[in-house]
């Protein structure tokens, strides 16, 4: 049975489109997950859902599906994501309304009404009830670590140079430590859906979803989508409204944990995914940009910064 024909059977199975005429459509994107768009063709109720086809060996990865679910869901209610329509875990499927709207690029966001709808978002996701379980990239990326270096996956010779740095960042953030929000933690620009006609922004996909430091959110995104620092700023002010110098610092900071973190993600999928995708390369740009952090003159006085309140 070829792969096309496994889908189609799996999507047979699903109850929400049971007894029902549909059709289904490919979606673009997805580094872990094959997105299907399916939609009913019959005379009745119309069915508009996507389906989140995933492998079932993510655990290298560090996802939990049951906890992606359960925090899907929760996304919904708060009215910032899709609702969840079914989950099949035995399938490895999970089932969520279809989002109208504009999945953005990077270049979007230098549209001041993009960035203000895009913070907003994150501000009424970090507003919801918490998440089931937490995000700690240091912990992460302990993990991923101890993955790449364990099974003798590439890693950039330089890597663990930084390791004393990386603990300095890390008790510069726990010295005045903020309290937990539930936090995507993976909002790169196509998780956010812009339907500018509403005037809001969804956020999608919750793999790696957890309660965590909002900043490490801002930070991300913020390095996810190439900011400027002039950028960098302009979104921490649309978050936070009149930022602190501690709060800047914090995103810079969470940017640069996101960078040396998922770097390892990377090179993880690198050796082991059967997608045809450069994940090496997709690798080596985080660490770049991570390694000209730690090596560059700025990290001294964000390390400063961040504790000044």
């Amino acid at each position: 049975m070829t792969t096309e024909a496994r889908l189609l059977s799996a999507l047979d199975r699903l109850a929400t489109v049971a007894g029902r005429s549909w059709r289904a459509v490919d979606l673009p994107g997805g580094l872990t997950n094959h997105n299907v768009r399916v939609t009913t063709d019959d005379s009745g109720p119309l069915i508009d859902v996507v389906v989140r086809c995933s492998s079932s060996d993510a655990g290298l990865l560090g996802i939990d599906r049951d906890a992606e679910q359960v925090n899907t869901a929760i996304a919904g209610r708060a009215g910032v994501g899709a609702e969840v329509v079914e989950y099949r875990p035995d399938l490895g499927m999970l089932v969520i309304g279809y989002l109208q709207g504009k999945a953005l690029e990077n270049a979007d966001f230098a549209d001041p009404g993009v960035m203000s709808r895009a913070a907003d978002a994150c501000r009424r996701l970090h507003g919801a009830p918490s998440f089931t379980g937490d995000f700690d990239m240091f912990a992460r990326q302990a993990g991923y670590l101890t993955t790449v270096k364990e099974r003798g996956f590439p890693l950039p010779p330089s890597y663990d140079d930084h390791a004393d740095a990386w603990a300095d960042v890390r008790r510069a953030l726990a010295a005045d430590p903020r309290p937990t929000v539930p936090c995507n933690n993976d909002l790169l620009a196509a998780n956010y859906i812009d339907d500018a006609g509403e005037g809001r922004v969804w956020l999608i996909d919750y793999e790696y979803s957890g309660n965590n430091d909002a900043c490490f959110e801002l930070g991300n995104t913020a390095t996810e989508c190439d900011f400027t620092p002039e950028m960098t700023e302009a979104w921490t002010e649309a978050y936070f409204g009149a930022p602190t110098r501690a709060d800047l610092a914090r995103v810079r900071l969470q940017a640069l944990c996101s960078q040396y973190g998922w770097a390892l993600w990377g090179f993880i999928q690198a050796a082991t995914s059967p997608i045809d995708y450069d994940f090496q390369s997709w690798g080596m740009e985080r660490f770049d940009k991570a390694e000209a952090m730690f090596r560059g003159p700025d990290l001294a006085g964000l390390l400063q910064d961040v504790a000044g309140g």
